[in-house]
């Protein structure tokens, strides 16, 4: 069954999917997605706060990301709620091992500050330069 929105996705999460593998189904069925309505649709609905600020933040990330790459014309309302911002950064990437904790070099820090899209930067979530582009590759 493919998820139908990014707050899907949310809620898979918190019933215990790991986080890599509901984002990436999201990802894929997003870029499947039949039309540009049908891609605003699945941003469109507020995934839940979750008790977990970096997920909380990420995805709205993820919809503002989406729907400025798409060019969808609008981006939902909801993702520029405070609860959707970290108050310190968090440098990840699809290298990152574990995404609860940092195994980054100063080096690596540095990069993905400068490389990171603003609508995850905005959040303080700095990434790789196109982070979604390999949402099916399971981090090693």
């Amino acid at each position: 069954m493919r998820l139908t929105g990014l707050s899907e996705a949310v809620d898979r999460i918190q019933a215990g999917t790991s986080p890599h593998a509901a984002l990436a189904e999201f990802v894929d069925a997003f870029n499947l997605a039949s039309s540009d309505e049908a891609r605003f649709a699945m941003l469109e609905k507020a995934p839940v706060l979750t008790k977990d600020k970096r997920l909380d933040a990420l995805v709205g990330a993820i919809a503002e990301y989406l729907a400025k790459q798409y060019k969808l014309g609008r981006v939902p309302s909801w993702v520029s709620g405070a609860a959707r911002c970290l108050d310190r950064p968090w440098h990840t990437s699809s290298m990152f091992i574990d995404w609860k904790r940092e195994f980054l070099t100063d080096g690596m820090r540095e990069y993905l500050t400068f490389s990171s899209p603003a609508e995850f930067a905005s959040r303080n979530i700095f990434t790789e330069q196109c982070p979604l582009s390999s949402a099916r590759s399971e981090p090693s």
